[in-house]
């Protein structure tokens, strides 16, 4: 059994369900660890036993490294360059490797509960190396894996009922009013619009800054323009 699960594909509704299992996990643990807004990812990996530190990570030869995973010791590393850049972007990159985790590293391994064969041994215990894949360029299924924890990472900071609740009287077709509400769920702006137009809600022409309410709000499954 390997520290690293192997390749699956998730759907959408399947990793919306893995974050909102994680969230309620959290609420049920009362006061300490209830998600408020804005969102604080770092609470997340509290709850999970996972230490956050910020280092500089230098670039390696595929670029710049923005975070990484230490698995057998529970720790997540983040580049202390990301402090520069503003806070929605710091709270994305640690929920993109909390998603990670959740959906990418097998966790009885990591914490030694259940033992590798002897074929294995060589593979994970060699392999005590950060954990953090590459995207573009590398393979379909690595590109796969980076969607898996982003769209995880956007369900986690931007849960379906805090859209909904947070969004009321506002137009989403307006930028002021994405701001506002970007604002509010302490994420980018880019996290937001991506997330609402995963959902349905707007619709964002590319090269443009034009947005139209997306499927969902035109078929009426969702109240959401003032």
């Amino acid at each position: 059994m390997s520290i690293f699960k192997p390749y699956r594909f998730y759907s959408k509704s399947a990793i919306e369900y893995q974050a909102s299992h994680l969230l309620r996990r959290m609420q049920g643990r009362g006061c300490q660890f209830a998600p408020s807004w804005p969102f604080d990812a770092t609470l997340v990996a509290d709850f999970l036993d996972l230490g956050v530190v910020w280092e500089r990570i230098p670039s390696d030869e595929l670029g710049a490294i923005a975070a990484r995973i230490l698995p057998q010791q529970r720790l997540i590393e983040i580049n202390e360059d990301i402090l520069n850049l503003p806070q929605g972007f710091q709270e994305s990159t640690l929920a993109h490797e909390i998603g990670h985790w959740v959906l990418h590293i097998n966790q009885e391994v990591a914490d030694g509960i259940t033992s590798p064969t002897e074929e294995q041994k060589t593979d994970i215990f060699n392999s005590n190396e950060p954990f953090f894949c590459r995207g573009k360029g590398s393979s379909r299924e690595l590109e796969s894996i980076e969607w898996q924890a982003q769209y995880f990472a956007g369900c986690l900071l931007m849960p379906r009922h805090i859209l909904l609740a947070k969004a009321q009287q506002r137009d989403l077709t307006l930028w002021p009013h994405l701001y506002e509400l970007k604002d509010e769920l302490g994420v980018s702006i880019s996290n937001l619009v991506n997330r609402l137009q995963d959902l349905g809600w707007i619709y964002v022409l590319k090269n443009s800054r034009q947005i139209y309410p997306g499927q969902a709000a035109i078929d009426g499954d969702v109240p959401l323009f003032g």
